[in-house]
């Protein structure tokens, strides 16, 4: 007896995607079902960037199909990222999809570092990326991506971005003198800010990172009012001093509107290279503790590790350094937990949304 439309759905749903805790029925992420006879083919749509889930998706779908009685299983697994709603009177960019702020409430947190090795765990698993580095006063980008020189500028009015380990990147970091100090006020920055974003001509973008200044002051409040941001990530330690700042970035983003897509909690324990001897320097759980009081999700923890600090400094962060690691792994669970949650959000409709004139006649 040839297996029927309605056994394969009732595998499939069956089918849990472990990124999205969903099955592949309920949310459609299955779809072209074709039968004959005994054999099936199936198209999987993943709406986040996957590369690494890629195989073992299809593995599973085949397995599981076969096991119910298919004879030959085709099973074609692909991601498509799609634009997704910003603050309320926003436009996204016609060339960037989404854009993620990184933010913390105070500086030294490792914000930056976690901001590029997030930028380039979603380029490895798929998905094109760019960074803005956000932070005028302390542009750090350029070093940790391991970019120098200055952006290209066609017609004198936009720059191309730079770009290093398959990211696209622009900041105010390759425009001045590495010893050359900003002593610009909050209203020359925010422009400077608004322009390395809409003036840099960025290439057909899934997501772009921004690693905001770190604080919580005028430019931050401006930059969130102003920037189409599809959500945000908090970086933090597990530190009362860093939490209680933290706090206060996570509430500025609720008060304008973006949603927080999580939690990193950076420097969470310290492993000695030598010993093995753990020891949580800043505290235990802090980050995990606020997602729970303020019902976000705890993207992970990142150890204080001194390969994270070297590999950054020398223009290689650890997803490029070490692509195989542990530490690595880690970013890439975060990044596709972040791709997730920006998948789960309503999709932006306001590039498709016809436009309308009314005229006297």
């Amino acid at each position: 007896m040839a297996i029927s439309v309605d056994r394969v759905n009732q595998v499939l749903a069956g089918i849990i995607d472990p990124n999205t805790g969903k099955d592949l029925v309920s949310s459609r992420s299955a779809r072209n079902i074709r039968l004959e006879g005994d054999d099936v083919s199936v198209d999987v749509e993943l709406g986040y960037p996957a590369a690494s889930q890629i195989a073992p998706m299809r593995r599973t779908v085949i397995e599981a199909l076969k096991g119910a009685g298919a004879a030959n299983v085709s099973a074609n697994v692909t991601m498509k990222i799609v634009a997704h709603a910003v603050q309320r009177g926003l436009k996204v960019m016609p060339n960037v999809k989404n854009i993620i702020a990184v933010a913390s409430g105070k500086g030294g947190v490792g914000k930056s570092t976690v901001a590029a090795n997030l930028a380039l765990a979603l380029a490895a698993e798929g998905a094109r990326v760019g960074v803005l580095d956000a932070d005028i006063y302390g542009p750090s980008q350029p070093t940790m991506l391991g970019i120098s020189g200055r952006p290209e500028s066609a017609d004198g009015q936009t720059i191309e971005p730079m770009e290093n380990h398959g990211l696209q990147m622009s900041s105010i970091g390759l425009m001045i003198d590495a010893d050359q100090p900003m002593v610009w006020r909050g209203p020359m920055v925010t422009q400077a800010l608004q322009q390395l974003l809409g003036q840099t001509n960025w290439h057909d973008l899934d997501y772009l990172v921004v690693d905001m200044p770190p604080g919580t002051g005028d430019i931050q409040l401006t930059l969130a009012q102003q920037v189409p941001v599809t959500g945000a990530v908090i970086v933090t330690t597990p530190q009362d001093i860093a939490l209680m700042d933290a706090k206060k970035g996570l509430k500025m983003f609720e008060k304008v509107g973006i949603p927080i897509l999580g939690i990193v909690e950076n420097m969470a324990v310290h492993i000695c290279s030598n010993c093995g001897h753990a020891e949580h320097i800043f505290g235990a759980d802090g980050g995990r503790k606020m997602a729970e009081q303020y019902e976000v999700e705890y993207l992970g923890s990142l150890p204080l590790d001194i390969r994270i600090r070297e590999q950054a400094d020398s223009g290689r962060p650890t997803v490029v350094a070490e692509p195989d690691s542990a530490i690595t792994q880690t970013y890439k669970t975060i990044a596709r937990k972040v791709a997730v949650r920006i998948a789960e959000k309503a999709k932006d409709m306001s590039l498709k949304m016809p436009t309308i004139k009314v005229s006297n006649t």
